[in-house]
């Protein structure tokens, strides 16, 4: 029953999708809908996958100050996969408020500021727990330190000097130490002391009386003479006391000069009305973040001024009367909420009820035998390949999945639980690997951002790229023989992400096309007309073929036309046979014999 109520003030996990991780939040309100329903105004923390890589840089150069800082246990001194797990525990506060179903609630986790007095592994030793050192804003992507850190560690302890020693001087700079102002041990006694002080507010509400201004804002005497009663008046008291050595007649005259009363004024007479309007506004708003407060509403106010104000406001009756209204607010609202336990399946579940076909990634020794190899990969955080539930993980073309315990671990920490391959190479300088060319092919493809599968064997296989086929058109490989001189193909080839002036070769192809435009290309396989060819052979008659005769014996046999291999000569201009080829003389050779 108590791990189902959830209150205001308590760090909790949301659910805004079947497959990503659950969204960690901080309960501000818990709000009632005109339908029935139960609202949470939540605080949101992001995860070191929500931020930009320039600002995870950041974030790791902050932790490594913190560690050379502190005496605990350092990153150093750690496993990868504790490394790997620790990056899971890190969240990054924001100044952003949001409204979520309270019905998405999925159970309670633990967010704490970190405690640079603890080692780092005490995070990894409990369950749902997480901290985080730095404030992340999503509107301008920056990241700040935590305002609100406790100060400890010796960098903020103070150095505390040595004792002088009798008749030693004080070699210290006196104007960068403390001002003495006022001394216990004066002439006066106490009741002297609070007779002056009387004085001090009377001369202070009649200074009222005579200003203008305050006139206005303290018309009645009560107000001028609560006015005068304040803190400022009898500090300036004080003050003068001690710079007059205590002596009341030298002090009462400087009260009250030539010039008339004097009139001393804090920041709650300083402030106009709208003024403090806004301060309220501001304070509704951001809280006691001063430094916005005088960022957006009060810029021509200084930070000490602001300051000074709020502690002053504090003491005022509206700041009682507010502090009442909000506490009647709050007991209006909701104080806890009951979320029963969350029990629909969830759809990345593999089974056969659920639409997905278990030949892909069904569960290993079930009785059912499957054609497809892939039901037997094993899962891509743990490597086992035995579990009760598997659910599908990551893209569906790469069929991954993962177990119950890992799949449990990826929705609240986001991440898996085991480092992959790429990550154990950014924390191990020196691969492992034997082959030269594998590492560097697999640190390629990571390199590229390419997914890196586990195939359930010890060695990872690397996911290709789907090929392509570039078809060249008939017009740039014209372009390619006209524009030579321009494109320089070799030379193009030795500088690959060098760009071609397309321009210039479309200038300098217009410029040939229309100079060949009248007397077109020649083409190397035209024919020649018959005319010439027989002139040619008037000229050059051809031979006639070696005939071997020899004397009739009774033993010779009868005359035989032996063939002989086929001479695949060069081509020529007669189609695709040469002259001798053409006519026969080389295709066939005669043996006579008588």
């Amino acid at each position: 029953m108590a791990a189902n109520m959830y209150r205001v003030g308590d760090y909790v996990y949301f659910e805004n999708s079947s497959s990503n991780p659950y969204l960690i939040r901080r309960i501000e309100e818990l709000n009632k809908t005109a339908t029935g329903n139960v609202e949470a105004k939540v605080v949101c923390f992001y995860r070191r996958r929500d931020i930009s890589n320039t600002l995870i840089m950041l974030a790791d150069k902050h932790a490594k100050e913190i560690e050379e800082e502190s005496e605990t246990t350092i990153e150093a001194d750690l496993t990868d996969k504790q490394k790997h797990q620790l990056k899971h525990r890190e969240l990054f506060l924001s100044r952003q408020y949001e409204s979520l179903p309270a019905t998405h609630i999925r159970g309670k986790c633990s967010v704490a500021l970190l405690n640079e007095t603890e080692s780092v592994l005490s995070y990894l030793d409990k369950e749902d727990t997480f901290f985080y050192s730095l404030v992340y804003d999503p509107s301008v992507k920056t990241l700040l330190a935590d305002k609100g850190e406790i100060r400890v560690g010796p960098r903020y302890q103070a150095d505390i000097p040595e004792m002088l020693l009798e008749g030693e001087s004080d070699e210290r700079e006196q104007s960068k130490l403390e001002v003495k102002v006022w001394d216990p041990n004066s002439p006066l006694t106490d009741r002297q002391i609070d007779q002056f002080l009387v004085v001090a507010r009377a001369v202070g509400t009649f200074a009222r009386a005579l200003d203008c201004s305050s006139s206005v804002r303290q018309p009645s005497l009560h107000m001028s003479a609560a006015a005068a009663s304040r803190d400022i008046t009898l500090f300036h008291a004080m003050d003068t006391l001690y710079r007059h050595s205590y002596d009341l007649s030298s002090a009462i005259s400087v009260l009250v000069p030539l010039g008339g009363p004097v009139l001393c004024r804090d920041e709650m007479e300083e402030w106009s009305a709208s003024e403090a309007s806004l301060f309220e506004e501001a304070l509704e708003k951001y809280g006691k973040d001063f430094n916005d407060i005088r960022q957006d509403f009060l810029p021509w106010k200084s930070l000490t001024s602001i300051i000074e104000y709020y502690y002053m406001w504090k003491t005022t009756d509206r700041y009682v009367q507010q502090k009442r209204l909000k506490a009647a607010e709050a007991e209006s609202k909701l104080k806890q909420v009951y979320i029963p336990t969350y029990s629909k399946p969830n759809p990345n579940q593999i089974s056969a009820s659920n639409g997905k076909p278990g030949a892909v990634n069904g569960a290993v020794g079930t009785t059912f035998q499957p054609q497809n190899p892939l039901l037997g990969r094993a899962c891509e955080s743990c490597y086992a390949t035995q579990s009760h539930q598997w659910y599908s993980w990551g893209p569906p073309n790469m069929q991954c999945r993962l177990c119950a315990t890992c799949w449990l671990y990826w929705k609240k920490y986001g991440g898996l639980k085991m480092p992959t391959q790429s990550e154990e190479e950014k924390l191990s300088p020196s691969p492992t690997t034997e082959d030269p060319r594998v590492r560097s092919h697999v640190s390629r493809q990571a390199m590229q951002g390419m997914p890196v599968r586990n195939t359930g064997s010890p060695k990872s296989a690397v996911k290709t790229r789907q090929a392509f086929f570039l078809h060249t058109t008939y017009f740039t490989k014209f372009a390619r023989q006209v524009c030579k001189n321009t494109l320089r193909l070799r030379q193009a080839a030795r500088r690959p992400f060098v760009p071609i002036n397309y321009a210039a070769i479309r200038a300098e192809y217009a410029d040939r096309h229309a100079e060949l435009s009248g007397s077109p290309l020649k083409s190397k396989s035209t024919r020649k007309p018959l005319a010439c060819i027989i002139g040619y052979l008037e000229i050059h008659p051809s031979k006639k073929p070696n005939v071997i005769r020899s004397t009739p014996s009774l033993q010779t046999p009868t005359t035989k036309r032996m063939l002989t291999t086929p001479n695949h000569t060069s081509l020529s201009i007669l189609g695709k046979r040469n002259y001798s080829h053409h006519n026969g003389l080389d295709e066939f050779t005669c043996c006579v014999s008588d």
